[in-house]
């Protein structure tokens, strides 16, 4: 086998595709095929950096992963990052091009990216077996299909046979999957060649009539039935209450080590980036995580988390109108534990001189730590790796803000004053050591009887999931169906559903 290739469409966003991809490369890698993972076009504020400095959506990491692979850019040549809800910054090939409506984008701009999407595709093709897309949102979304370089049009470009997934826990699954086919264009509809039911629950043969009645109307088979399966929403793309559903959050808490539990609120802020920096601490047995938008939900917590963020100074004003900032500096002055990632790190400095992301100049910030930030149209993306709390530590930087610490302790090139602390870096509470002794430190200034566990391993966890992605696709898909569509493409013949595309 040399340069398969699939593409993973879905019924509706969130039907699971990013899973499913994930699920199908590290079952193919198991087979000892050389796989890798793609998605021509990302929208997504949860986004990686790969080792030369590239920005990625952290899905197609984690998909990587699963596949066994160094992620690259390749993976993933476009992603929107949203600053609003009409425009968005466009990174190609890793790297901010500018900021674009949505007008903007599709009107001209994004057929312009159709060539180079489609040539990273080919060259990842040249050097594997097998490439698994991902598609975004639905094929059918008729008034986009003229620019669209993700779904139909990168298959069609391709050849890529396409299977469509849908969620069957929303209901109307069969409705879905009908009419997603019907209202593609003939061209379209050749290359999508069956279905895959996700996130079904109960006995499978009560589904089976249904599943006849979809084959005799389209023409297509179901080419697996995934069951329901809790903590599997990992790294995808969007949202948070993507992210509330899935990964460590779902799986069983075990107990804690020590006497207490620890509490960990995180301030759900707008336009909330790499919510997935709070998973490691989520994993810990005896560390509860939930996400607030109001004071009194601080109360009771022994660490609060403010996170990162695509919008700083809306940030800022958020937390102020909702009445948090002022419980966020009743909480430093107590001695109560708190800590900045990224935007968050920015928002509890001293002021933000922003001419690039809000462009709204010198806003003050919380005042909690010696921090002064600018920010610069050259967007910060590294991956450093450094020591803390006696531990070594790894983590990733994307950001504009530029941080001028002028006192407090040294942590991760931010700071720490008293309780607080703050870093641009995301990722770093996956490095287990540190984790456990930020915990202890927590802990401490909590005065909670709260002891990390010894062996809790971040990393291992991840692969335990992917792992189950990847039995999930051995155990309930059509495994040699999918591997011929991989290695001949779509069966020839397939049928017409009518009315097709308008």
């Amino acid at each position: 086998m040399r340069g398969g290739g699939l593409l993973v469409a879905g019924t509706t966003s969130d039907a699971g595709k990013s899973v499913v991809t994930a699920g199908i490369c590290r079952w193919l890698v198991r087979q000892g095929v050389k796989v890798a993972p793609f998605k021509g076009q990302n929208m997504s504020l949860n986004s990686f950096v790969t080792r030369d400095g590239a920005e990625i959506g952290r899905a197609q990491a984690m998909q990587a992963q699963a596949a066994r692979v160094e992620p690259t850019a390749l993976m993933n040549p476009v992603l929107l990052k949203p600053g609003s809800d009409r425009s968005s910054q466009v990174v190609l090939m890793g790297k901010p091009v500018g900021e674009l409506s949505a007008r903007g984008y599709h009107g001209g701009r994004q057929k312009e990216l159709f060539e180079p999407v489609l040539a990273c595709l080919e060259e990842l093709r040249a050097t594997h077996d097998a490439v698994i897309c991902e598609g975004a949102g639905s094929p059918a979304e008729i008034n986009l299909r003229r620019t669209d370089i993700v779904n139909m049009g990168i298959a069609r470009a391709a050849r890529l046979p396409v299977v469509v997934v849908g969620d069957i826990d929303r209901g109307g699954v069969f409705a879905q999957f009908f009419g997603t086919t019907a209202l593609l264009a003939p061209e379209d509809q050749e290359l999508v060649a069956g279905y895959l039911v996700n996130k079904f629950r109960g006995d499978v043969s009560l589904l089976e009539p249904g599943l006849d009645m979809l084959l005799g109307l389209t023409g297509r088979p179901t080419l697996g039935v995934l069951p329901y399966a809790h903590g599997l929403g990992i790294d995808e793309e969007d949202g948070l209450r993507v992210s509330l559903r899935g990964a460590v959050r779902e799986s069983v808490v075990a107990p804690p080590v020590g006497a207490d539990v620890l509490r960990v609120a995180v301030c759900a802020v707008p336009l909330m980036s790499n919510f997935t920096d709070v998973d490691a601490l989520a994993a810990e047995p005896g560390v509860v995580v939930r996400f607030v938008d109001r004071p009194e939900e601080l109360a009771d917590a022994d660490l609060v988390v403010v996170p990162g963020t695509r919008g700083t100074v809306k940030a800022l004003a958020w937390l102020r109108e909702r009445g948090l900032a002022d419980a966020l500096v009743r909480r430093a002055a107590e001695g109560r534990p708190i800590l900045g990632i990224c935007g968050g790190f920015q928002a509890l400095g001293e002021h933000i001189e922003d001419e690039v992301e809000s462009r709204a100049g010198v806003v003050a910030g919380l005042g909690l730590l010696p921090v002064r930030v600018r920010f610069a149209p050259e967007k910060t993306l590294a991956r450093p790796v450094g020591e803390a709390l006696g531990e070594r530590v790894e983590g990733y930087e994307i950001h504009h803000g530029v941080a001028d610490v002028r006192g407090g302790e040294p942590f991760l090139d931010g700071c720490r004053v008293g309780a607080v602390w703050g870093t641009h870096w995301h990722g770093s509470l996956e490095s287990d050591g540190f984790r456990r002794a930020f915990l202890r430190e927590v802990a401490a200034a909590a005065g909670r009887a709260f002891v990390p566990a010894p062996d809790t391993s971040f990393g291992a966890l991840r692969e335990e999931q992917l792992d189950r992605l990847g039995d999930l696709i051995e155990d309930h898909a059509d495994t040699d169906a999918l591997l011929r569509l991989i290695e001949k493409g779509a069966p020839v013949g397939l049928p017409f559903v009518p009315p097709g595309a308008p």
